[in-house]
């Protein structure tokens, strides 16, 4: 990971996810995930970089096995602070996920590209411990409404400049290079400030208006296929022996 967050800066992020409207964007985030991937009771979930664990609670809450790694002690700190023993927590780099192939059926990355130094090796390693969908959560480039304020309290200037933004496409195009030709949906929210949310409820939450590319949070799903390597089957072939003369 290119930022990992201090002891100073994880306290500052934490209370700085308890505002009223901070955890209004948050709840809205989190609900795009939870609509796009559907998942199901009793299977696994991976966030890669949950920091203090947001990410994990609606799918313990639904009943999922969660699973987080995340490369700052000290978020992972406040994370088993806040999830107790219902989650499996471990210290770690996206970009060398200490887990089995396709050892989750739901891998997500919400809000981590934007931190780490090799995007596209986190990528590939979510899609390597995936078994059926990845979840990739980020803020827009191409935003309409200018978002990456985000992080300006919490971070200082030397960090923010820093950060990486990108568009859908583009990841997408990584998604596809990695997967093949599989299902990929996006959609994008917060298309209105913040501070107009209320007032715009409804109509951020339609499907139809979530299809404009230019929200300033942007969530994507890649299904995976299975694939099956196949080579030939070698046969023992015994050629018959030919009958001798037949007497007369």
């Amino acid at each position: 990971m290119s930022y990992i967050f201090d002891f100073h800066t994880a306290r500052a992020y934490e209370q700085w996810s308890n505002r009223p409207e901070i955890k209004r964007a948050e709840t809205s985030e989190l609900r795009l995930m939870m609509e796009m991937l559907s998942p199901m009771r009793g299977k696994t979930v991976l966030e890669v970089g949950c920091g203090i664990g947001s990410g994990l609670i609606p799918f313990i809450e639904k009943g999922l096995l969660a699973t987080g790694i995340d490369p700052s002690p000290y978020m992972l700190d406040i994370a088993h602070r806040r999830l107790e023993d219902r989650a499996d927590l471990h210290r770690g780099s996206g970009e060398d996920l200490p887990f089995e192939d396709n050892s989750f059926n739901y891998v997500c990355l919400n809000s981590t590209l934007e931190f780490v130094d090799d995007y596209k090796a986190v990528i590939e390693e979510a899609c390597r411990v995936a078994k059926n969908m990845v979840y990739i959560g980020m803020m827009n480039r191409f935003a309409l409404k200018g978002y990456r304020h985000r992080f300006n309290e919490i971070l200082s200037e030397n960090i923010r400049v820093q950060l990486q933004y990108f568009s859908i496409g583009e990841i997408k195009c990584i998604l596809r290079r990695l997967l093949g030709d599989v299902p990929i949906e996006s959609r994008a929210i917060f298309h209105f400030p913040v501070s107009l949310m209320r007032l715009f409820s409804r109509l951020e939450q339609s499907r139809f208006f979530q299809r404009c590319p230019f929200g300033a949070y942007a969530g994507i799903v890649a299904v995976l296929v299975p694939r099956f390597k196949t080579r030939p089957l070698a046969l023992e072939y015994r050629p018959e022996r030919s009958p001798g003369p037949v007497p007369g």
